[in-house]
């Protein structure tokens, strides 16, 4: 379950975190909402995730993906398109991640 968790965990911040920007600094109270949701959503499944896998690890996999999937969301909603630079930083975040998942023995699974 604790990666089931993690999953929750980074939609939600994802989902909290792009609505951030539509609350225009808390101005518009539906995004604003849909903010403190989302957050709330995200260390709640966070701290269900911290039960089987180690707060370092879970960290890792939930920042990291957090950070490509809002680029994403960013590049397509927003227009603002990485260059090569964030590109490539990004691949090598996703590359961190995925030598987490298959060669730490820090993780459970």
């Amino acid at each position: 379950m604790g990666y089931f968790y993690l999953t929750v965990a980074i939609i939600t911040e994802v989902i909290g975190t792009s609505a951030l920007k539509a609350s225009e600094a808390f101005t518009k109270p539906g995004p604003s909402i849909i903010v403190v949701l989302g957050y709330g959503a995200a260390f709640y499944f966070l701290s269900l995730v911290l039960k089987t896998i180690p707060v370092g690890i879970a960290y890792a996999i939930w920042a990291g993906m957090g950070i490509v999937l809002i680029a994403i969301i960013g590049a397509i909603v927003f227009k603002q398109i990485p260059d090569l630079p964030a590109i490539i930083g990004m691949a090598l975040i996703v590359s961190g991640v995925l030598v987490i998942n298959v060669f730490s023995k820090t993780v459970s699974h």
